[in-house]
């Protein structure tokens, strides 16, 4: 008899162990899908690569949230090196990640440079078709370098394009200080090359070279008073800077796109990486730049609300 209430006692335990257990599992799968159904309603499984600075992995974050609000299951690969991210790409490790037309015709497919945007996008979309890789619409971010200046010293000097800085240093050599970082210092197609198709010349004595990380502060604190920069730098916005035109387009382009594996695109994955590009703009981009670089917010948080902003997502 009292093996039986043993027994009756051991199966009440257990079946309220077993019930406590479902209950645990009921609650804590409240904000996960069932993987069954997860596969049945995604559109497939995407991984996004990108570059190792801010720019990139905007512009990674940007594609994964309006890809997954669109139905897709995205993986995200960021933080990668040019080449790396390059290479797993052309592998299969990465789906697609945003590009730079100018990195890929020079550094990838070692052709000559190019300024004209719309012949640099279209050389190095026709090249990478043999790669079985696919250029989308490229968006109006042109990362490339550019002259920069304090907007009140501009604005005094009458300063707004580049010919108007070559006329001016050519009126009176000494009067400004120029800096720069080595490589674009020491390239035929950087300071030498810039001066050769403006026509003219910073003395030596009033080019200064440093890492380019402090080209900016050393502008905004006035020890020189042009420098070479990046178009979409967002202390350019941060710092009141300006980007000279460049008016006899002497920078090699560098517009942003996403390049995407032939096997995986399709027509809805084109349509919604479309719609992200002709939205982005150098402007644009600098903002955001801004805001994660000098605003210090967090790049999920930029990414979203810029997204919401556009009425890209709710």
């Amino acid at each position: 008899m009292k093996r039986i209430f043993l027994g009756f006692v051991l199966c009440i335990a257990m079946f309220g162990l077993v019930a406590c257990s479902s209950s645990n599992s009921s609650n804590n799968g409240e904000d996960q899908k069932d993987p069954s159904v997860a596969a049945e309603q995604s559109k497939g499984k995407i991984t996004i690569g990108g570059k190792d600075f801010t720019e990139q992995l905007l512009l990674s974050k940007i594609s994964s949230i309006y890809l997954k609000e669109n139905g897709f299951d995205v993986e995200e690969a960021s933080n990668m090196g040019s080449t790396v991210v390059r290479t797993a790409l052309e592998n299969g490790q990465v789906d697609l990640y945003w590009e730079y037309t100018g990195t890929a015709l020079v550094i990838y497919q070692k052709q000559e440079v190019e300024t004209d945007p719309d012949k640099t996008y279209q050389t190095v979309k026709e090249i990478d078709e043999g790669n079985g890789l696919v250029w989308l619409d490229k968006a109006e971010v042109n990362n490339t370098y550019a002259l920069l200046m304090r907007k009140d010293l501009a604005d005094e000097l009458g300063i707004n394009t580049i010919s108007d800085l070559a006329n001016y240093v050519n009126h009176d050599a000494n009067a400004l200080k120029f800096a720069s970082n080595a490589e674009f210092y020491a390239r035929e197609d950087g300071l030498k090359g810039l001066e050769k198709k403006y026509g003219f010349k910073f003395p030596a004595k009033n080019v200064t070279r440093m890492d380019t990380g402090l080209l900016y502060n050393a502008l905004n604190d006035k020890q020189v008073d042009v420098s070479v920069g990046f178009a979409t730098d967002g202390r350019i916005k941060g710092f009141n800077l300006v980007a000279l035109e460049d008016d006899q387009y002497f920078f090699p382009a560098y517009n942003a796109a996403p390049v995407i594996r032939k096997e995986v695109v399709n027509d809805e994955l084109s349509k919604l990486l479309n719609e992200l590009s002709a939205k982005l703009n150098t402007e644009t981009m600098m903002t955001l730049n801004y805001q994660v670089d000098v605003e210090h917010k967090e790049i999920a948080e930029v990414a979203r609300q810029w997204l919401t902003e556009n009425g890209l997502v709710k």
